[in-house]
């Protein structure tokens, strides 16, 4: 029980990123960049209390980590721009999922036994399914007769997402199957190369804004997220802390709803419950596949 209660962290601190940070408001570049300085003061905080053991090797691949990482947040926070919150998490975890499945399975051979084959395909096909009826749009949606440029700002979106997820995995892959960490001890290298690789994409061009500031809490709900989930696979098993992890998206959808006021018709309403449904099934399956 106190695994699953830990396990509940990262699925709220994470969920809440999207639509928190997009309340606050600022670019996608602004937001990365506020997000990374929240998580380099908490990662500071963390090697204060922890202080492990930090090598050139883990510097060096902790930092390149982040850079990936920064890559794949400010690909979300403009995919979240383009087809709001609601529709562009849901979209950007599953894809994280079917493709970094796919490799783990095909290049790392994660799956070995028949059934995480069996199980593996099934929540993969679940979660393409839940693609699709995440992101359909009902031609009767008054922002989509609002603007002409709707549907080319959600082929934007698609765009974003592409970038993001392969930032995403890189530095998934990086972690999980190239090298290995202890998470507590690789979260400043990594917060390093955050917070870098949001300036990269900036050009270096820094302004510090309110809404700058204002995201910075926002790295820290990340971080947050992150200790917790530690806690969770200890507690409960990987299985478990993944499964939990993965329906954020949950919070995001009703966040990007309820406090972002983004409209859905009832068609869409439907469709996105049934994307949801698929998406959380999918998850969980992939978690057991996990267990083996």
């Amino acid at each position: 029980m106190e695994g699953i209660l830990y396990a509940l962290v990262p699925m709220v601190a994470w969920g809440s990123i999207g639509f928190i940070s997009n309340k606050i408001g600022g670019t996608p570049n602004q937001q990365t960049f506020g997000m990374t300085i929240g998580a380099l003061f908490f990662a500071l905080g963390v090697w204060l209390i922890v202080k492990p053991q930090l090598s050139l090797i883990l510097w060096v691949f902790g930092i390149i980590g982040g850079i990936l990482w920064a890559i794949g947040q400010s690909g979300q926070f403009h995919a979240m721009q383009y087809m709001g919150v609601s529709v562009a998490n849901p979209l950007s975890s599953g894809a994280q999922l079917v493709v970094g499945s796919l490799i783990g399975a095909l290049i790392f051979n994660e799956w070995t036994q028949p059934i995480q084959f069996v199980l593996g395909i099934v929540a993969l096909i679940l979660l393409l399914i839940g693609f699709y009826f995440s992101s359909r749009r009902d031609s009767d949606n008054p922002l989509l007769k609002q603007s002409q440029h709707r549907l080319s700002d959600f082929y934007k979106g698609f765009r974003a997402l592409f970038y993001s997820t392969i930032g995403y995995l890189s530095y998934t892959i990086l972690f999980n199957n190239i090298m290995s960490f202890s998470a507590l001890s690789v979260i400043l290298p990594m917060a390093v190369g955050m917070l870098l690789g949001s300036l990269i994409l900036m050009k270096f061009q820094v302004a510090l804004t309110e809404s700058v500031f204002k995201n910075s809490f926002v790295g820290i709900l990340w971080g947050i997220g992150n200790i917790f989930m530690l806690f969770a696979a200890a507690k409960a098993g990987l299985a478990i802390a993944f499964s939990f992890s993965q329906l954020g998206i949950i919070i995001s959808i009703a966040g990007g709803i309820l406090f972002l006021g983004e409209v859905k018709t009832k068609k869409e309403l439907g469709w996105l419950f049934i994307g949801l449904l698929c998406f959380i099934i999918g998850a969980v399956l992939l978690g057991i596949v996990k267990s083996y």
